[in-house]
């Protein structure tokens, strides 16, 4: 039985993901070689991985015994990696960082580009996740470094203040909330909303927000980015929610109209979470007291 490392990558993003399309995107692989190399894993086998159906895979028991096998010896090959890089100048590996919308979008970017720009044999695999699901991951080993909102349990995981934000509503000029000082998430929902795509995490987050208040989330308009939200929201389509910071900087520059929100989830400090930083490799310990720093 043979399947090398990139078999075995690519198999855990499709159980991560429970989705081959998803995890064939994670690999950086179309979709027809993905679905190639899992036939062909499963032939090899004599057994399937996994369980097919419209939402998606599931794994099979054989699925869950090769899982294990296979986040340990994706594992030992980085480690290998990281411990030959030894006998090279800096740091070299990659490291795989899951986190929030509100961190990938607004704090990492600076945050690692200073980083990398230190360490160029060093690459990080960054993956957006809802917070609860980062936390569960990292717990798995799914993943070397987490960052989450504070709100979460993280259990056993070892923590590490990262940033500080929170979740405000823009408005166009002349809208009925653009008056006001702050608002509930409830009061937002009787309005027309622009928000990003639906797989964003940040977008669950807000639909199980409105769905645990019985109320429906009317996106009008769905976007990858939070400064064309605020674009979008400028032209009159609806409002949108967006970290503080990011409505700050664009009210700079366009009409809006910036609203706190009262509900105690708006505020959101962030939180790096990890395993155990003494058994991280070399290369995510780097990273995680980078990340743990004051910024400049």
């Amino acid at each position: 039985m043979r399947f090398d490392l990139t078999d075995l990558r690519l198999f855990c993003e499709i159980a991560d993901a429970g989705s081959i399309t998803a995890g064939a995107e994670r690999s950086s692989l179309a979709l027809a070689a993905a679905s190639t190399r899992v036939r062909a894993m499963e032939e090899t086998l004599g057994a399937p991985l996994f369980l097919r159906s419209r939402r998606g895979v599931s794994l099979t028991p054989a699925g869950l015994v090769l899982l294990r096998h296979a986040r340990a010896l994706l594992e030992r090959s980085a480690r290998l990696r990281e411990d030959l890089a030894a006998f090279s100048p800096g740091l070299a590996g990659e490291v795989r960082v899951l986190a929030n919308t509100n961190a990938i979008t607004e704090f990492l970017p600076e945050a690692m580009s200073r980083f990398l720009a230190d360490h160029p044999g060093l690459s990080v695999n960054l993956e957006e996740r809802l917070s609860d699901e980062v936390v569960g991951l990292i717990a798995e080993g799914v993943g070397d470094i987490g960052i989450a909102a504070a709100t979460v349990d993280f259990g056993r995981l070892q923590t590490f203040p990262f940033r500080s934000d929170r979740f405000v509503v823009v408005a166009p000029a002349g809208h009925p909330l653009a008056a006001r000082s702050h608002a509930a998430f409830a009061e937002v929902l009787a309005y027309d909303l622009v928000g990003l795509d639906r797989a964003s995490s940040l977008q669950r987050f807000l639909a199980g927000k409105a769905a645990g208040l019985g109320l429906p989330l009317r996106l009008r308009v769905q976007l990858r980015s939070f400064d064309a939200v605020c674009r979008m929201v400028e032209g009159g389509v609806g409002v949108g929610v967006a970290p503080e910071t990011t409505a700050r900087r664009a009210a700079q520059t366009m009409n809006l109209a910036i609203i706190e929100l009262d509900d105690p989830w708006a505020l959101r400090d962030l939180t790096i979470c990890v395993r155990d930083i003494a058994e991280l490799r070399p290369s995510a310990r780097a990273l995680v007291e980078s990340l743990a720093s004051p910024p400049p």
